[in-house]
C-alpha cells in the first residue's frame, strides 16, 4: 500500500509541475489527492487485481478490528466518499462477521432507501450499514446506530458532520461514538 502510494505521487508530480496555469495545476493536485485517498482506503480501488481485500489495507484491518470491538447489540454506520468502495466494504465485512449488512449509494433507487432504513432500524436487522457520504448524508434517520465510522474523510467537514448526524437524531437513546480514519504518513 505504501509503495503504491509513493508510485501515485511519483506519477502525478511531473504532471502537476508541467501545468503553467494555476487552475490546471490545482485540478491536477485535486485529481492526485483523490487517487491517494483511494490508495489509503484500499489498493484495489486504484490497481484492481480481483484478489481478496484482506491483508492489503491497514485502514480496512483497523475497520474490522474496530467493528469486532462493538458489542453485538450495537450497530454501526460506515461512511465512505467513494461509491465504488461501498459494495466491496460491505462484502468484506459480511464475510468477516458471517452476517450481511446494507449498502446505500447514489445509485440506490429512492423507493428502496426507506426499505433499507427500516431494515437497519429493526433491532434484529443488519449490524452495519455502508453508505456513501453524499447519498446518505442527509434525510435519513438511523438512530439504531451507536457507532459512526468515517472510513475516509470528506473534503468539507460540514458534509461529514451531516452524515454523522444520521445517528444523532430525535429518538436516539444511546451514546454515539464517532470514529474518523486517517492514514499515518499521508
Amino acid at each position: 500500500q505504501a509503495a503504491l502510494y509513493r508510485s501515485v505521487v511519483d506519477r502525478w508530480m511531473p504532471r502537476i509541475e508541467a501545468h503553467e496555469d494555476r487552475f490546471g495545476r490545482r485540478g491536477a493536485v485535486l485529481a492526485m489527492l483523490g487517487q491517494l485517498k483511494q490508495v489509503c482506503n484500499h489498493p484495489e480501488m486504484v490497481a484492481p487485481t480481483g484478489m481478496p481485500l484482506e491483508g492489503r489495507s491497514g485502514k480496512l484491518e483497523r475497520l474490522v478490528e474496530l467493528l469486532r470491538s462493538v458489542p453485538p447489540e450495537d450497530k454501526a454506520l460506515v461512511f465512505t466518499q467513494f461509491r465504488e468502495m461501498t459494495a466491496p466494504l460491505a462484502d468484506h465485512l459480511a464475510a468477516v462477521f458471517g452476517r450481511p449488512g446494507l449498502v446505500l449509494h447514489g445509485g440506490t433507487p429512492v423507493a428502496k432507501r426507506q426499505e433499507l432504513v427500516t431494515k437497519f432500524q429493526d433491532p434484529a436487522g443488519p449490524p452495519f450499514f455502508v453508505i456513501s457520504v453524499k447519498a446518505g448524508g442527509t434525510g435519513l434517520t438511523l438512530t439504531a446506530a451507536s457507532h459512526v465510522i468515517h472510513f475516509d474523510r470528506w473534503w468539507n467537514p460540514a458534509v461529514e458532520d451531516q452524515a454523522t448526524d444520521r445517528a444523532f437524531r430525535i429518538g436516539q437513546t444511546k451514546n454515539v461514538l464517532v470514529h474518523k480514519f486517517v492514514c499515518e504518513g499521508t
